[in-house]
């Protein structure tokens, strides 16, 4: 039997990586959140680590408040960068595989055409400033890790849908902003891919999200659509909605790495949130 030590287990990811592989045999998962591993303390990680003895950590843990971020600094590089960096010098101790959730804010989104694996990070802001050493420190301390990219995520939790789907019962129309590009990522299509990988010794660092793109408004207008809502959509630009953080304009992360090295495609954004949406 394979044993997977999942951190962040509350999250949007970590209750679809529950869900995944909760009639599959073979596979025992170790859940973990904040209360019952601190990932920021190299002690903890590694009694943890070596009690459990995985085969594989999946970490979902990490400090996602874009906005927090840019104040809650030293918390933002304690638990996205130096967390990483703890489980990975504890996987290469017992000799596990790691696989590492990051993110699209790596890149500053100044471009036209999606990303790469191969293109240069550029964060802006401090939650991807923080992500990125994560990866960083994953590439230092790890023997064996995939680092997958994805963006736009949801599933069970807190995300963008839930937001929109709680605001259109109380307004008419919604006001979102329509010149930020990205991809609406299922989770259960992100934990698809981790599987996959997890099975194979293909290394390195992937960007994982479903195909296709959209703005933020168009997101909107398909969740309403689906929701069978009359809410309608004011499109306003990213100047009109300031945020204390600067979000990327354009991130469409190009799963290039799947592509090439063992031909794994992604669901098309559009098909995987009406299976999501059909699930509600």
């Amino acid at each position: 039997m394979k044993k997977i030590l999942v951190t962040g287990s509350n999250g949007q990811l970590g209750r679809a990586i529950n869900e995944f592989y909760a009639n599959k045999t073979g596979i025992e998962l170790v859940n973990t959140d904040v209360t019952e591993l601190d990932i920021t303390s190299i002690k903890d990680t590694l009694k943890l680590v070596r009690e459990v003895n995985p085969d594989a950590i999946i970490n979902c843990a990490a400090h996602t408040g874009v906005d927090a971020c840019e104040t809650d600094i030293d918390n933002a590089y304690k638990i996205n960068a130096i967390g990483p960096r703890n489980l990975s010098i504890a996987a290469k101790d017992i000799g596990a595989k790691i696989v590492h959730i990051s993110t699209d804010y790596v890149f500053d989104g100044k471009t036209d055409k999606p990303y790469i694996e191969f293109d240069t990070p550029n964060p802006q802001g401090i939650y991807g400033k923080t992500k990125l050493e994560g990866e960083n420190f994953v590439r230092q301390f790890a023997d064996k890790f995939f680092i997958i990219r994805t963006a736009w995520l949801y599933g069970d939790g807190k995300n963008f849908v839930k937001t929109m789907l709680r605001l259109s019962e109380t307004n008419d129309t919604v006001r979102v902003v329509s010149d930020q590009y990205g991809t609406p990522t299922s989770a259960d299509e992100l934990v698809k891919s981790i599987d996959f990988l997890l099975r194979s010794d293909n290394y390195g660092i992937f960007h994982g999200t479903c195909e296709g793109s959209c703005s933020w408004a168009d997101f909107a207008e398909e969740i309403f659509r689906l929701a069978g809502k009359t809410t309608k959509v004011e499109r306003i630009t990213s100047r009109e909605y300031p945020t204390p953080a600067d979000r990327p304009a354009y991130s469409v992360l190009e799963n290039n790495m799947f592509h090439l090295t063992c031909g794994y495609k992604f669901m098309n954004w559009q098909d995987a949130f009406k299976m999501y949406m059909d699930k509600q």
